[in-house]
């Protein structure tokens, strides 16, 4: 939640939809395709207009100081085992 909760006061501050921030966060750390839910034309829209967002290193920063990457689950998280023949899921 404290990240969020940062998301949501920057895009407050900057008068844009959190999904926009969070978007521009992606690319100010060099993730040039992350996966959006583009379930409706207009979400391509919106993932376009977050292209105009620029946040800046104190913002990355800001969002970075209490970011933790979640640990891998699934087959991902286990090298070495073999996931059914068709899936990536293991037995």
């Amino acid at each position: 939640m404290p990240v969020i909760e940062r998301v949501h006061e920057l895009a407050e501050r900057l008068g844009v939809p959190m999904a926009d921030i969070a978007l521009a966060w992606h690319w100010a750390k060099g993730v040039a395709a992350p996966i959006v839910g583009c379930s409706r034309p207009s979400r391509v829209d919106d993932a376009v207009r977050a292209l105009d967002v620029k946040l800046t290193p104190e913002d990355v920063d800001y969002l970075n100081e209490l970011y933790q990457p979640h640990e891998l689950v699934g087959p991902k998280a286990r090298p070495g085992e073999k996931p059914l023949a068709g899936t990536d899921r293991v037995r």
